[in-house]
Order: structure tokens, then C-alpha cells, then sequence
């Protein structure tokens, strides 16, 4: 049944909540409205007025309730759902969350009020190089610095018996060169599936690229040329600033909050006072390393602000549907009316990370990628396609999601309650709404690099904080994940990262004493 039409009645407690909000929800005071409608609701959870494991509002029991639309509505639900507070339950609806254990703060905002530093030219691949090398040493390490998930979370079997029916079906797939924006079946599969994220395109506007990265390379390729000046989230994936780097442009930081991600006052103060920003790249929906997820009003803002700006947006969106709510998330494409943004995403997040499968919509640019494209590195390989489009046309897919999804949160949770018993006072974080990463503030004392060494001396891979800026700001911060399926394996690991950072931090402390 879809949650829009359920109208079971608000249990008894709920009579102690408020029932209205009298500011119009068409009004600029909106953008704010689902934050003081979330509030409300977190402190009733909070107080326990609300009762882990009871029902919340239906969305239109919401919307009746406190005379609001639905996205105000389904917004405000979002944010409790961040906030791990209620959760989405299949064809059930919400309910409160049971409450974490051992909660730490919050991770810190960004002073959105600094001005931002300067564009500067990229130097940071020698550094990445150096972590790299380093994880080669020791290469029996658990890793908790991936960006994927566990190898048995993906449907293994499933891809493999569709890969020998598409040989069977096709034998000169491995042979013959394929369509040179991409398999035909799998373009248009895509662009149907594209709908429900609020993008309206056809096959012909998908280019298919090898993963991810290749699209955003493709992107910055297009729109800038080498010195330009490229605004990105802060911190942001090491990977776009090496893909900067390599093509000799500049990356000006623009602060991006743990909850929401990129500041959008902060952008459109940077874009008033630095006219010579060409593109703007931003994950929306999980960003990495942060895990955060922007709000649907912060997302329209943002296409708002680049198309006046007349400047490119690019959208980096391969974590979208490890999301883990009951409604799929809108792409910043859903506002574009004039070809501003350019989206990017791949499967290798999602479904299979050793098939590289990524796309690519260029909106008023879409003909230059393609002539980019077919320079850089011709078409895709057909094999991994052709399964692609067989796993996506029946429910398979969906079926998957769902899987990894439910799977994914039981890891985080566990995870999030370890850290909350390990890590020392002083330390902060905030769970994401999905995914695998969690970016950890740790005590002021320890530093990030320091800690990445010696946690490598204990058999455990971190990424360090400094290698998601260009400007050395976040030696405090590490990016740690939870891919592995073996939860007590995990958990002991993240005990023994706790005991590395209370001991880091109570050295330090003494000898600032």
C-alpha cells in the first residue's frame, strides 16, 4: 500500500504533541518549517511522549495534522530519519527507532560565516599516493577505509548466470565493438529508472562510462578548461581532487555540513565575490566522506543558484539508493529547467563494483561529452552491459536494494553503538542516513595522520582526514566504514581503534600539560 494513502489514527501519546503550525507553507519561512516540525517530534521521542516501536503519522495524517504539503511533510520525516529517530518499514509505515546506546555528540557544523579560502591548484595525489603505499604493507589489514560495500552483500550468483545466458544468447559479445554511447536496451532501462529520482530524459540522452569517475572526468572536461575554478564540497572525495589535479584546476572549498552538505550561503557568497567559478561538484545524497544528505529545499536552491550564475553543476550521485527511507530521494536534475546540471552516477556502489558501470546525462553539454567521450576512451565493454540491463528489467533489482539496504543499517548500527562505548570523550560523530561511512571527529589532541599510522601498526585500514582537503584542515577527522559482514570481527576492531585514540589523546594531553 503506498504511505501517502495510509490514515490509520495517531496513537493516544501523540495527543500531548502539537497539532499546528500556523506560518503559510508556500511562504520563504517553508525552508524552515520542516525543521521546527522535526523538532517538535524529536522531542517528544526524546521525552518519551513517543515510544520506541509506535506508530508515527502516515504522510497525509501529517500534512492534515499540521496543515502542511507533502514535501514539508515528507521533509520533516527525513530529518528524524537522519537523525536515526524513526525508521521506514516496508508497506508498514513509520515508527520510532529503538534508541541508540552510548550516543556520542554530534559532529560539528561548519562556520558557514568564513569567508572561503582562495582557489587553489591541487597537490594533494602525492599524499593519496603515499596512503596507498603504505596500505600495500600491509595488506592482511581489516579494512574500515573502503568505499564498498562487502563482496557478499552483491548478487554474486545472480550476475554470474546472467552473464553466461547473454554469452550463450550473443557468443561475439567479448568480440564485436559495441554502440558507442552505450548498450541500447541498458540506455533506455536507465532512463526509465531515472524517473523515479525526478529526472525526465530518453536513452538517447545516456552516455555510459567506465564507472563513476569516468562521468565526472567527462564533466569537468567539458565545462572548464586548465586554471579554472572548480567550487567543491569541503571535505569532499579524494578522488574529484585528484581528477582536479590532473587537469590542472583550481578547487575552491566551500564548507559542507555533516547534516544537510554543502552550504548554500556560503556558495552564493562565493559566487557573488569570485566570478571566475566555471563549475560547482557536489555529492547530494550521502556525501563522501560526510554521509549527509541534502534537503529537497537546499537542493532546488542550489540548481537555482548555478543556473543564475550561468555556470555548471555537477552531480556526483552513486549513493543515492542506499538511502535507508521509505520514499526514493529526488536528483538536483528533478530542478533543472535549462540543462544547468549534469548528473553522474554508477552501479558500483549499489550493485557490482567489479562491472565499473556508470552514466551520464550532459544537459546543454550532453553533445561535447559524447565527442569527449568517444576521444577518451571509445565505448564501454558490451559483456557487463548486457547483464546490467537483464538484472535491472525485472525486479531483481529492487529486490536487491532492499537486501543491501536492510543489511547495510543492521552493520551501521552496530558500528555507531561501538564507537559510542570506544572512542574516547571528545569525540563526535553523526550516524548516516545510509550507506557505509561514518566521518569521525576525534579528541582535539589526535591527529589523523598519526592515528592512520598506528592503526596500520594494529592490523586496521582508516582513511585520514587530510586527504579530503586540499588545505590540511581536517587532521582531526578519519572516514572510517563498515563493509565487512563479520560484526564481531568489526566490533573488535572498532574497540581496538577506541583504545588506540583514548591512549593517543591522554599521551597528548600530558604533554601539552
Amino acid at each position: 500500500m503506498n504511505q501517502l494513502s495510509r490514515t490509520e489514527p495517531l496513537t493516544q501519546t501523540l495527543a500531548h504533541t502539537p497539532t499546528h503550525i500556523t506560518p503559510a507553507d508556500e511562504s520563504p519561512v517553508s525552508q524552515a518549517l520542516y525543521r521546527q516540525l522535526a523538532e517538535q517530534y524529536r522531542r517528544a521521542i526524546c521525552n518519551g511522549v513517543l515510544r520506541p516501536g509506535e506508530r508515527m503519522p502516515s504522510i497525509r495524517a501529517f500534512m492534515q495534522r499540521h496543515g502542511v504539503s507533502l514535501a514539508t511533510a515528507t521533509e520533516s520525516y527525513r530529518v528524524l530519519e537522519r537523525e536515526a529517530l524513526i525508521e521506514a518499514r516496508p508497506r508498514a509505515g513509520y515508527f520510532v527507532r529503538a534508541s541508540q546506546t552510548a550516543a556520542l555528540p554530534a559532529a560539528s557544523e561548519p562556520d558557514i560565516a568564513t569567508m572561503p579560502r582562495a582557489a587553489q591548484f591541487v597537490g594533494i595525489h602525492s599524499a593519496i599516493s603515499a596512503i596507498v603505499s603504505q596500505y600495500q604493507r600491509y595488506p592482511d589489514a581489516f579494512n574500515l577505509g573502503g568505499a564498498t560495500a562487502s563482496p557478499d552483500l552483491y548478487p554474486t550468483d545472480a550476475l554470474q548466470k546472467a552473464a553466461l545466458r547473454a554469452l550463450r544468447r550473443r557468443p561475439t559479445l567479448l568480440t564485436a565493438a559495441g554502440p558507442d554511447q552505450g548498450d541500447p536496451a541498458l540506455r533506455a532501462i536507465v532512463a526509465r529508472r531515472a524517473f523515479d529520482a525526478g529526472i525526465q530524459i530518453g536513452a538517447d540522452d545516456v552516455i555510459m562510462t567506465h564507472g563513476g569517475i569516468e562521468a565526472v572526468n567527462l564533466a569537468l572536461r567539458a565545462v572548464t578548461q586548465p586554471g579554472d575554478t572548480v567550487a567543491v564540497e569541503s571535505p569532499c572525495f579524494f578522488g574529484l581532487l585528484q581528477a582536479l589535479e590532473s587537469l590542472g584546476l583550481r578547487a575552491l572549498e566551500i564548507p559542507a555540513s555533516p547534516t544537510t552538505g554543502l552550504a548554500i550561503e556560503a556558495l552564493d557568497f562565493a559566487l557573488q565575490t569570485q566570478p571566475d567559478i566555471k563549475a560547482v561538484v557536489v555529492v547530494p545524497n550521502l556525501q563522501n566522506p560526510l554521509g549527509s544528505v541534502m534537503p529537497d529545499a537546499h537542493k532546488a536552491r542550489l540548481v537555482e543558484l548555478c543556473a543564475r550564475a550561468g555556470i555548471a553543476l555537477i552531480e556526483d550521485d552513486p549513493y543515492r539508493e542506499l538511502v535507508d527511507i521509505a520514499q526514493p530521494l529526488r536528483s538536483l536534475k528533478a530542478w533543472d529547467m535549462d540543462g544547468t546540471v549534469i548528473h553522474c552516477t554508477s552501479f558500483n556502489k549499489t550493485l557490482a563494483p567489479g562491472m565499473r558501470i556508470g552514466w551520464i546525462n550532459g544537459g546543454r553539454w550532453h553533445p561535447r561529452i559524447g565527442m569527449l567521450k568517444f576521444a577518451q576512451s571509445r565505448h564501454n565493454e558490451q559483456l557487463s552491459q548486457v547483464v546490467l540491463a537483464e538484472f535491472l528489467q525485472t525486479n531483481a533489482y529492487e529486490r536487491h536494494l532492499r537486501r543491501l539496504r536492510d543489511r547495510l543499517r543492521v552493520q551501521r548500527e552496530r558500528m555507531s553503538a561501538a564507537i559510542g562505548a570506544s572512542f574516547p570523550e571528545g569525540t563526535r560523530f553523526t550516524p548516516p542516513a545510509g550507506g557505509i561511512f561514518f566521518w569521525i571527529e576525534l579528541p582535539r589532541e589526535v591527529s589523523s595522520a598519526a592515528f592512520f599510522d598506528a592503526a596500520l601498526k594494529e592490523g586496521i585500514r582508516v582513511m585520514p582526514g587530510t586527504v579530503f582537503s586540499n588545505s590540511g584542515r581536517f587532521d582531526r577527522f578519519i572516514r572510517l566504514s563498515c563493509p565487512s559482514t563479520d560484526l564481531d570481527l568489526a566490533d573488535e576492531a572498532v574497540r581496538r581503534l577506541g583504545r588506540l585514540a583514548t591512549g593517543m589523546a591522554a599521551r597528548m594531553a600530558t604533554q601539552a600539560a
